[in-house]
């Protein structure tokens, strides 16, 4: 085990953009997901991957919300998607999406989904059709329903970052809660090595784990992380960082002290708790220069 700190950090740096660089260079993300009951959950996500340094930012959601998506998020293109009579994304929502998989980058499924949500139609379409130059980040129910899919997850060699809580790893592995809290980094690792993918078990402390690699420990940047849409910021920065260019094990490294450290700042200057998940965005882009 390795500690995520600044030594690693300084070890793995990002990748910078080159000065005459244009946005499609910095990456193009696509995030999908969301529902009527959530209809602005995809806000958080897209934002984190553009303070990340993406360069396009695309969002994929429920019909009836997309337009009031796109005018809270003006940075971003926005794409309807199917939706089922609960008001999460249907079960023609994978097809759809993979409409769009060629003109982005980066893939970040799942925030917004909810458990009436057929993650597992959706998903089943859109990892079916890898590609070197596509990368993913799947997270909430699009990660707890990934638990089929190894062998389809195994055949993006490695350009999948899954970022399971312990409620998801338990669905993930299908184990229980006491295996998770009794060897979160084993359980990581074993992940890891299952889905040829990098997980990033969160929680209180946080797990990195890649095949072959040792596991990184964040020690996590308090309490105050555990609110709504906290997670959805996670998963943006780490799609952000990986239509950047950088390494899959990099992207999540960064992205969870990116995430962690953006949440002891706003603890020191707000207070322990009561800070929003969209607060953490700000923070993205001074800690990533090393502000």
């Amino acid at each position: 085990m390795i500690e995520l700190d600044s030594t690693w950090l300084a070890a793995n740096p990002l990748p910078e953009p080159a000065i005459d660089t244009d946005k499609n260079e910095r990456g193009r993300v696509l995030a999908a997901g969301g529902s009527r009951t959530v209809p602005g959950a995809l806000r958080l996500p897209g934002e984190a991957a553009l303070r990340a340094g993406a360069g396009k930012l695309q969002l994929a959601s429920v019909e009836p919300v997309v337009l009031a998506l796109g005018m809270t998020l003006p940075e971003a293109a926005v794409f309807p998607l199917s939706a089922n009579d609960a008001g999460e994304l249907g079960e023609q929502a994978g097809e759809e999406l993979c409409a769009y998989l060629e003109r982005c980058d980066t893939l970040v499924l799942g925030p917004g989904m909810g458990a009436k949500c057929p993650a597992a139609a959706i998903l089943a379409p859109v990892l079916a059709r890898p590609r070197d130059s596509l990368s993913m980040v799947l997270d909430a129910a699009a990660v707890a329903a990934a638990g089929d899919f190894a062998e389809a997850i195994r055949s993006h060699d490695g350009r999948i970052v899954l970022t399971p809580h312990p409620g998801e790893m338990c669905k993930l592995m299908d184990c229980d809660a006491e295996r998770v809290a009794a060897d979160p980094a084993g359980l990581a690792q074993e992940a890891a090595g299952r889905f040829r993918a990098i997980v990033a078990l969160k929680g209180p402390e946080t797990w990195v784990a890649c095949p072959g690699e040792p596991v990184l420990r964040y020690p996590g940047g308090g309490p105050g992380l555990a609110t709504g849409g906290s997670g959805d910021v996670l998963a943006g920065i780490a799609g952000g960082l990986l239509a950047r260019g950088a390494p899959p094990r990099a992207a999540a490294a960064w992205a969870v002290w990116l995430h962690g450290e953006a949440g002891r700042r706003l603890a020191e200057r707000i207070g322990p708790i009561g800070f929003l998940g969209r607060e953490l965005l700000a923070e993205i882009p001074a800690l990533m220069a090393g502000r």
